[in-house]
Formats: structure tokens, sequence, C-alpha cells
């Protein structure tokens, strides 16, 4: 990802992705870029949600 996307942009474009291929709007020529660039999204997704879970959980042991 050339810029950096947030969570909430990153879910956007995989929605906006999804929703694409359910209405059959994708060339079988962009199906490849689609599908690696959703694999890049779902990575980043994940990587951000596990990452806040982590920083959650070190606030709430410093609360205990």
């Amino acid at each position: 990802m050339a810029k950096k996307t947030t969570y909430t942009e990153a879910v956007k474009e995989l929605e906006d992705i999804v929703r694409k291929l359910q209405n059959d709007e994708v060339e079988i020529d962009q199906l490849k870029s689609l599908v690696a660039r959703s694999t890049e999204l779902l990575t980043f997704c994940k990587k951000t949600l596990h990452e806040t879970d982590e920083e959650i959980k070190k606030i709430i042991d410093t609360l205990e």
C-alpha cells in the first residue's frame, strides 16, 4: 500500500471489491489483481485489529 491506509478505508475498498464481484462487474483480466489487492487489504486489517487488541489489553492491565 503506497499511502498510509486507514482501517476504515481498507474495509471500504474490500466492500467495493466484493460488490463488484457479486454484481459481475469484474472482467477475468481484472480478477487476479483484485484478489491480490483483497489479500493485501485483509492482511492489513487483520494486523491492525491484532495490534489494537494488544494495545487495549496493555491499557486495561495498567488499570488493575
